[in-house]
């Protein structure tokens, strides 16, 4: 598995673990209550800003586990990384628009927020998917 490859596995594995700690402590605190009532504003921050810094710390890892390897993006890297971002950013776009589309209803901005997170976790999802999936087929052929 190759360096690059290993930074993608983190940033799936730490997109969908931040992620699901939001949701699980923001239900957890709905007990009884509606979801828009609920503060989430505070472990929004704290998901996004820890799953940044686990991501940080995770690429560091991986770099200190795979000193020998190298760290350099070869062409097939590049592509792959370009094809999937690509791909990922669509969702980008897809909770841009649901975020716009929710504030011209005059949504709660706890749906607004919720759906621009949920979003952005899916990007880096669909983003990840498409790379690995590329570094494990033959990628020329795509």
């Amino acid at each position: 598995m190759s360096y690059e490859e290993r930074n993608v596995w983190v940033f799936l594995v730490v997109s969908v673990l931040f992620y699901t700690a939001y949701v699980v402590v923001v239900l957890s605190r709905a007990q009884g209550t509606p979801l828009t009532e609920v503060a989430y504003v505070g472990p929004l921050l704290w998901s996004i800003g820890g799953a940044i810094i686990a991501s940080i710390l995770g690429t560091i890892g991986v770099a200190l586990v795979n000193r020998r390897d190298g760290h350099l993006k070869d062409q097939r890297d590049k592509e792959i990384d370009r094809v999937g971002e690509r791909t990922g950013q669509s969702f980008v776009v897809i909770g841009a628009l649901a975020a716009m589309a929710l504030a011209l209803l005059e949504v709660d901005w706890f749906w607004i927020a919720n759906v621009i997170y949920l979003c952005f976790v899916l990007s880096a999802i669909v983003s990840s998917m498409t790379k690995l999936a590329a570094y494990r087929q033959d990628f020329s052929t795509w």
